[in-house]
């Protein structure tokens, strides 16, 4: 972890203490509120609860703490993306989008940004950039890809669609801000996820927007009020709660994610493995220029899928779901769902538990395959 990181991290614990006078309550009070007090006047009051929330406000302020940057929250990270897209795409645009990516962006732009006008094409993470981004409006990377964990260099991507006048957005879900800062490197728009990680209990749907673009904002400010794109005020509270334990699990996370590839690697069980952080992994060297860690993602190959289905529902300490990013260890084979991967593909998210206690359960299950 870097100072920069260290210094964010140790900051964010304490956002709400600089504001605070004598008795109000240290923890963030939910509002619950779809109308505001507003005689005469409403100019610069807060004025009803599609416009704006102090919950939001809030936690808003948190991730534009950890990003650096202005940052604007959505109802989950389908919501961001389609803020992105929606705000800063018009007809006639044309779009790059991974085709290794998250498949429901792939979905969104196909469904319903293709019959608006909107031409849109795919490339694979590995390679992404080898073509150039000549005449494209938006070029969207997410990095490492979700499943596969291969991973686009962004200081060459932000430098090159800068060159060719498109926006670069990146999707940051799989690593946060304390693995990662893609408008460090030179990204336009930041989106993620943050039902993943930064909650990290599994218990909210949600995701932000950021960039160091204030005209971007704002347009992503008005799609949100406009679209009605809004997060509830319990959520935005349970997801700053997440955030102020963001760092120290992501740091188990991935410091249990690094003990556990190398063994799984070493396992006879294990046909293949993706995990950036080992030594023979094709996006280690990229990985180890953009990336603070390696992250809690690792992707498994099994030599049937009946051995990947054992692996995933009968570990004691692996949660077969959807997701990932929570403080539980969870599996599953995302074949399942049409991703481009083999039927005996498993993404394993490394949660909080002790590491040996882990490994031991994944041992057990793994040598009796």
């Amino acid at each position: 972890m870097t100072k920069k990181n260290h210094q964010i991290a140790a900051g964010l614990a304490h956002l709400r203490g600089h504001g605070l006078a004598k008795g109000d309550p240290v923890a963030l009070p939910i509002t619950l509120a779809s109308m505001y007090h507003l005689p005469g006047d409403p100019a610069g009051f807060n004025q009803y609860g599609r416009f704006s929330n102090p919950t939001w406000e809030a936690v808003e302020a948190a991730f534009a703490h950890i990003e650096d940057a202005s940052a604007v929250i959505f109802p989950s990270g389908m919501a961001a993306i389609a803020a992105v897209l929606y705000a800063t795409v018009k007809t006639g645009d044309r779009v790059l989008i991974p085709s290794d990516g998250y498949y429901t962006t792939r979905m969104l732009a196909e469904r319903f940004l293709l019959p608006m006008g909107v031409t849109m094409d795919f490339r694979p993470t590995n390679g992404f950039c080898e073509t150039g981004f000549e005449g494209y409006a938006l070029v969207f990377v997410e990095t490492p890809s979700n499943p596969g964990l291969d991973i686009c260099d962004i200081e060459k991507a932000a430098d090159m669609a800068r060159q060719a006048g498109a926006l670069l957005v990146v999707d940051n879900t799989t690593m946060t801000p304390f693995g990662q800062r893609p408008l460090d490197l030179g990204a336009d728009i930041v989106v993620a996820a943050d039902t993943k990680a930064p909650n990290g209990h599994s218990d909210v749907l949600f995701g932000h927007v950021a960039s160091r673009n204030e005209a971007i904002m704002s347009a992503i400010r008005d799609w949100r009020k406009l679209a009605g794109s809004i997060p509830g005020p319990f959520e935005s509270w349970l997801v700053l709660r997440g955030l102020e334990t963001l760092e120290m699990r992501f740091d188990r996370m991935c410091s249990t994610a690094g003990l556990i590839a190398p063994r799984l690697d070493g396992h006879k069980a294990v046909q293949s493995i993706r995990f950036p952080g080992l030594p023979g992994d094709p996006a280690r060297k990229v990985a180890q220029t953009q990336m603070q860690r390696f992250g809690f993602l690792i992707g498994l190959t099994f030599e049937t899928e009946a051995a990947a289905e054992t692996f995933v529902n009968e570990t004691p300490y692996i949660q077969p779901a959807t997701s990932f990013g929570g403080v539980h260890t969870s599996a599953e084979r995302r074949a399942r769902w049409g991703d481009a991967v083999s039927p005996e593909f498993v993404r394993l998210s490394i949660g909080c538990e002790p590491a040996d206690e882990l490994w031991s359960a994944m041992k057990e299950v793994l040598d009796g395959l």
